[in-house]
């Protein structure tokens, strides 16, 4: 370590949290900061102003800085690729995470990661790099999500949803919790408080993940150079943890990060669980059909009727288009013959090809999101929302469905 008497000490930075630290020849001032507050803002500004560094880097990943410097972007997101390319999810948990964004936003004052865009632009002002430290969102996710098991996956969902109906005013205690957390946790701090796996995902593979990218593109630098200095920014709940990685790491920088960058791959159970399920019924149906005619006309009747029906329910709640609320019926039934095509996927692109979003559509989703009603007017939203609805009710149906006819043959 570095001892911080050692630097000058502005006023701006009087409190901050700042660690300085040598590894592998490269000196780090690594700065704590709160998403939510102006000081950080102002700590970044005075770092940059009264020291040389030759590189900054920041807790951000390549989409995340993206759409920081780019916030109209998502403008030209095509909703036809990411239904059939099965990103919805994606797309919609973080519209979920930007919704609760903006209303921080509206509240607070400050837009949540002003202090990242404000060393991006500082270090492009001074001609130096930057260097996106940060893991993938959608990966990061992804790993959170499959590290839990079904049922608290169900939590998770339930809690998103939930956010989407919360009231407009953000409570003081969320907002003390993001200005010494970290964005993802405190969105998820319920379930990562008793979740190892959760946590582990979330923060703590992060913390490694930004050790190993804080080494690799240190020792790219030209060891030749008089100084090597680097300005870091990051969320001081990552503080404690990236400083002791940096510090203790050891092994090939490049394979840690490429290791905790792998989508781990999902589990096959709940997939082989669901096609059992279906095959099972079927062959229900089939021997009721065997037995008696009409008792297989009824179980069939039953299958067609509680999927269908269900299903169409999604799409009626998400206020789909007649249309979108056909083809949730009949895909539904007949999600056996087309696997790896959900229900819900048929709906929304009916509902997008229908009600083709336009183009102020996109430019108030951000805003209309940040109330629960906005997901209903909001075409974008809306045709997302179809999806997930249209889904749920899908497996609502085929459970339901299954029961009732396999009882009925006792």
């Amino acid at each position: 370590m570095i001892p911080a008497e050692n630097v000058a000490t502005p006023a701006a930075l009087e409190g901050q949290p700042i660690e300085r630290m040598m590894r592998d020849g490269v000196e780090y001032t690594i700065l704590g900061t709160a998403h939510v507050s102006r000081a950080s803002v102002q700590a970044v500004d005075a770092l940059l102003e009264t020291e040389r560094f030759d590189a900054v880097a920041v807790e951000l990943c390549p989409s995340r800085a993206h759409g920081i410097r780019d916030p109209e972007a998502f403008k030209q997101m095509d909703l036809f690729q990411v239904i059939r390319q099965g990103k919805a999810g994606m797309v919609a948990a973080s519209l979920v995470l930007g919704s609760f964004q903006k209303r921080l936003a509206a509240q607070y004052g400050i837009e949540p990661g002003a202090e990242m865009k404000a060393a991006m632009d500082g270090a492009d002002a001074r001609g130096i790099p930057v260097w996106l430290v940060d893991r993938e969102v959608g990966t990061t996710l992804k790993r959170a999500w499959r590290s839990v098991g079904f049922f608290q996956r169900f939590g998770l969902m339930a809690g998103m949803l939930g956010s989407v109906f919360e009231r407009e005013d953000i409570a003081e205690e969320d907002i003390e919790k993001l200005k010494q957390s970290d964005l993802l946790e405190s969105a998820f701090s319920e379930f990562a408080a008793g979740s190892a796996p959760l946590y582990r995902a979330l923060i703590a593979e992060r913390d490694e993940f930004m050790a190993a990218k804080l080494r690799e593109n240190g020792a790219a630098m030209d060891a030749s150079a008089p100084s090597r200095k680097v300005l870091v920014v990051i969320g001081a709940g990552h503080l404690k943890g990236m400083t002791a990685q940096l510090a203790e790491q050891h092994g090939d920088a490049g394979a840690i990060a490429d290791e905790l960058a792998v989508t781990p791959p999902a589990a096959k159970w709940p997939k082989l669980l669901a096609v059992g399920l279906v095959l099972a019924i079927f062959a229900a149906i089939g021997f009721a059909f065997y037995r008696n005619p009409s008792l297989g006309a009824d179980a069939l009747k039953n299958w067609i009727l509680l999927t269908g029906g269900l299903s169409a329910l999604g799409a009626l709640l998400a206020g789909a288009h007649p249309l979108s609320i056909v083809a949730a019926f009949v895909a539904a039934p007949l999600k056996p013959f087309r696997p790896g095509i959900p229900s819900g996927a048929v709906s929304a692109m009916a509902e997008a090809w229908v009600r083709k979003p336009r183009v102020m559509d996109f430019e108030r989703l951000r805003d209309d999101i940040t109330h629960w009603t906005g997901w209903w007017k909001n075409r974008v939203a809306r045709t997302l929302l179809n999806f997930f609805l249209v889904s749920i009710g899908t497996i609502a149906g085929e459970y339901i469905a299954g029961i009732h006819i396999i009882r009925s043959l006792f």
